[in-house]
Parts: structure tokens; sequence; C-alpha cells
């Protein structure tokens, strides 16, 4: 992981604990982080550039929901999924020849 990241994840443990609750530092594995840059960038290109980190943020949200739900789910494919849908289909129909 980045090491803004890793520094990152211990601003958000060390404000935890200023609020009274103990949490495990965050981490986020290559392949995830590559999905989210990307779910960004379809986001930002395809609909309004300003909600690519609001929909960062809810598929963060939706990850945690899921990770509840099925601890083992393999993050990286499931937020490829979801990118995956968003991005702008090629018209098929005015291929040149």
């Amino acid at each position: 992981m980045n090491p803004f990241f890793h520094e990152l994840g211990g601003m958000f443990v060390e404000e935890a604990n200023a609020r009274g609750a103990r949490i495990d530092a965050p981490t986020m594995g290559d392949d995830t982080a590559k999905e989210l840059l990307d779910l960004a960038r379809v986001v930002a290109h395809s609909r309004e550039r300003r909600f690519a980190p609001l929909a960062c943020y809810l598929a963060g949200i939706a990850i945690a929901t899921m990770q509840l739900k099925q601890p083992n789910i393999d993050v990286a494919d499931y937020v490829k999924s979801v990118r995956v849908a968003l991005e702008p289909q090629e018209d098929s129909g005015s291929n040149p020849v």
C-alpha cells in the first residue's frame, strides 16, 4: 500500500482513539486501490467530476456492509462489477466498415 494511505490509516486510528473508540488501521490492497481509482475515473468522466469522491465513499460503505454479510468477498472484483456497469457502452451499430 502507498505510504500516504498507510499514514492516513494511522490518522484515522488516532482520531478514533480521541473519540473513545479503538479501531485497527484501515488497509487496502493494490487491486482494490486500482478498482476504486478506476471507479472514480469512470464516474468523473461519465457523470460529474465532483461525484467521483462520493462514489468511492459510497463504495466503501457498500464494501463494509458486504464484508459483514460475506467476510471473504473479493473486494476488488465487487467494485469492478459496479464500475463496469457504469462505463459508457460503445455503440456497436455505428461501426465504420
